[in-house]
């Protein structure tokens, strides 16, 4: 294990339900009952789940049909953004006092290098625990944290506790923690991904560490260096101050091809269900819709638009990318994976800035 991740101190905190613990705070009625952020509708999708619902099975970008279903008594709450950014501003100003190297991934959480804090602390676990601490005087709301030396592991960490704990992995725990664990509880392998790992044998992070460097570029390409690493507790990416986030998206492989319409239009909604619930989770929407299509020869082809008005809700998302596959149809082979992406993000409720008019027309 080389100096620099034995010598770095990082944190991840995650805030505990947030927009769900934000309504339960303002509103005493909605205490202990399960409660879900989102729309109540067909087309609605949970953006967060209080932890009683969660108790149901209700998760972020979950149809709230599906949501209602597996808990009829559910309470939906339209989201309040600009309650949400005004907590999250006070949360980073928090973060603020104790580094100035912080990488925000969402309103409501965030990773933190301690290894040079501005205030003096005896370790990353003290500091860690005055966050909390902190969090919980200003805002009345909880936070769980995990603490270790790179990234992967601090973020893994913060969910060992959750909610409102902390949890440490050492450079000595490390790669044993990451043996235990199962490849689809890995930050960074979602389930496609995990998916192929199963079918090559590769079920838990020791299956993963046994692989060959060559044969995992040969299956994953250039995520290959990423996954090799992890599996030996190794991430030596920096937390990145500012990094903007570029798009969000989801994908999906097909057990058996695509040749129909009505196929890949269920296959879209459900795609759209799933980005527009990771957008509302982070607060954002976007102007540019992306399709990805691959075929069952592994040719791919990309097809996105742009439109002056960010994207509304799941079904307006839903229908630009069907609008943008639907010159695809009908393929000359099977589809074997779909892919929405929302890019040009920009924040939800945020005004669109105002066009220059054409000179011509």
């Amino acid at each position: 294990m080389d100096r620099q991740e034995v010598t770095r101190r990082i944190i991840h905190v995650d805030m505990d339900a947030f927009y769900a613990s934000v309504e339960q705070r303002d509103n005493p009625d909605l205490r202990g009952r399960p409660l879900a952020v989102g729309g109540a509708g067909r087309r609605g999708v949970v953006a967060a789940a209080s932890y009683e619902a969660r108790r149901f099975g209700v998760r972020s970008a979950m149809p709230s049909v599906t949501a209602q279903r597996k808990c009829p008594d559910l309470v939906f709450v339209r989201p309040r953004f600009d309650v949400y950014r005004a907590v999250s501003a006070q949360i980073h100003a928090i973060f603020a006092r104790f580094t100035p190297v912080i990488q925000p991934l969402s309103l409501d959480e965030a990773y933190l290098d301690v290894t040079n804090p501005l205030q003096a602390y005896p370790s990353a676990t003290a500091i860690a625990t005055a966050i909390r601490a902190q969090i919980h005087d200003a805002t009345g709301l909880t936070a769980s944290a995990g603490v270790s030396y790179n990234k992967f592991l601090a973020k893994l960490a913060s969910d060992y506790r959750k909610p409102n704990g902390q949890f440490v992995i050492t450079p000595r725990m490390g790669p044993d923690f990451v043996a235990n664990l199962p490849v689809e509880d890995f930050h960074g392998i979602g389930p496609a991904t995990a998916a192929r790992m199963h079918a090559l044998g590769i079920r838990t992070g020791l299956d993963l560490r046994t692989q060959p460097l060559s044969r995992l570029l040969r299956q994953f390409g250039k995520a290959a260096d990423f996954y090799y690493g992890i599996a030996r507790g190794i991430d030596e990416r920096p937390v990145e101050v500012n990094r903007p986030r570029r798009s969000v998206g989801a994908e999906r492989t097909f057990d058996a091809d695509i040749h129909e319409w009505v196929g890949a239009q269920a296959a879209i909604a459900d795609l759209s269900e799933r980005v527009w619930g990771r957008c509302l989770t982070r607060g954002l929407t976007g102007i540019t819709v992306t399709v990805k299509v691959k075929y069952n020869d592994f040719r791919q082809i990309v097809r996105g638009r742009t439109e002056a008005e960010p994207v509304r809700d799941a079904p307006d998302l839903g229908q630009r990318a069907m609008d943008l596959l639907a010159p695809c149809f009908p393929p000359r082979r099977g589809i074997r994976l779909l892919g929405v992406t929302v890019s040009g993000l920009r924040e939800a409720g945020e005004e669109p800035a105002p066009r220059q008019l054409a000179l011509f027309g």
